[in-house]
């Protein structure tokens, strides 16, 4: 503890609120703006060396930068955003980065994982993007997925990132201001941007919390016209998508910080490994938020659901009650309109007014009988 300053404070900034007139997350959109001396794909390529970065005359090369580690030690840090397949070959083979590997990150869509190879390790995380939004609706979009891959060696880390959000650039400064933290090598920048995405899920997990507190709110609270007991299966559907969508981020990635915790690693520095359990034990615990949303929202499913059926019953019971009643005096009508010469009630002289009054106390008979058993 006393050789690494806290690893919370370099890597964990103040968290901002994810919801309507807060902040948006620093993972925010993708900075576009790219060094002209560097290939297309390459955001930003520096070489560390006892915690400082190294300055050079020209942005250097992978190449360069690799030349420079070799001769006089520290590690290089190459950041890709979304690279072919073509501009990743002279990097892979610079580095010998197994073809598996080097594959999988140019396609991208990826399961979070760990792979261990000879040289280097090879890490997969989803980051997560809560979407704002004035109001919930069944086309509300909530969280968007992006992807980074790491690769980390004894002397160098490349990420390799796809999808508009998820920038490191922020998480690369905090770094640069810890050269104690730095120092420790490419283990320690794997466990920040580890740390930073699961800070990313808290966030979010929040944020959706919200969205569903908004949802079940609505399900039990008195009926909103047009809508059964104001509120619509379509939009608490298409939460349970964005919350399967968040599921499929969380759960894989659970296990390899497991291991990067629990397994000495050769290309782990043991002072960082510990701090790997406190990313595994947040992460279990958005884990368990997410489940219980998903549980939560079959819940609300089912509760909607069932309202809309009691609704639906509640208006037959009522449609059925007024046929009821109709029935009455379409009867008698029907029977007084047959057309025969010889119906002794014809020539009653009360015969009209009494016909009128018995329909009609028949009527209110049934119409208060139907109200009295709660059909109307």
């Amino acid at each position: 503890m006393s050789m690494i300053r806290d690893l919370r404070a370099v890597v964990r900034p103040a968290r901002p609120s994810l919801r309507k007139g807060g902040v948006r997350m620093d993972s925010g959109a993708y900075d576009t703006t790219r060094d002209p001396a560097t290939p297309s794909a390459v955001v930003d390529c520096a070489v560390y060396r006892d915690g400082s970065r190294v300055t050079f005359p020209q942005p250097p090369t992978p190449q360069e930068a690799m030349r420079q580690v070799r001769r006089d030690g520290g590690f290089v840090w190459i950041g890709l955003h979304e690279p072919t397949e073509a501009e990743f070959a002279g990097i892979a083979a610079e580095f010998g980065l197994h073809p598996l590997a080097v594959e999988d990150a140019v396609q991208a869509h990826q399961r979070p994982k760990l792979e261990r190879y000879d040289d280097s390790l090879f890490t997969v995380f989803k980051t997560i993007h809560y979407i704002e939004h004035d109001r919930l609706t069944a086309n509300s979009e909530v969280v968007e997925t992006g992807e980074v891959m790491c690769f980390t060696g004894k002397d160098f880390f490349i990420t390799v990132r796809h999808g508009g959000q998820g920038s490191l650039r922020a998480l690369r400064h905090r770094l640069q201001d810890d050269p104690e933290l730095l120092a420790k090598g490419p283990s320690a920048v794997l466990h920040a941007i580890a740390d930073h995405v699961v800070d990313g899920y808290v966030a979010v997990a929040d944020a959706v919390q919200d969205d569903i507190d908004e949802v079940e709110t609505e399900v039990f609270s008195p009926g909103r016209k047009g809508t059964p007991r104001g509120t619509d299966a379509g939009r608490i559907y298409q939460l349970k998508r964005e919350v399967l969508e968040f599921k499929r981020a969380v759960s894989p990635l659970l296990r390899p910080m497991q291991l990067l915790s629990e397994r000495p690693m050769r290309l782990v520095d043991p002072d960082i490994q510990k701090y790997f359990r406190d990313v595994a034990d947040h992460l279990a615990r958005v884990q368990e938020q997410v489940i219980g949303f998903d549980e939560l929202l079959n819940s609300i499913l089912q509760a909607n659901l069932a309202q809309a059926s009691v609704a639906q019953n509640e208006d037959m019971r009522k449609i059925t009650s007024w046929a009821a009643i109709i029935a009455v005096p379409t009867m008698v009508c029907g029977v007084y309109g047959m057309n025969f010469d010889y119906m002794p009630e014809l020539h009653w002289k009360f015969g009209y007014p009494v016909v009128m009054a018995v329909m009609v106390g028949m009527c209110v008979g049934i119409h208060r009988t139907l109200k009295r058993n709660g059909w109307l």
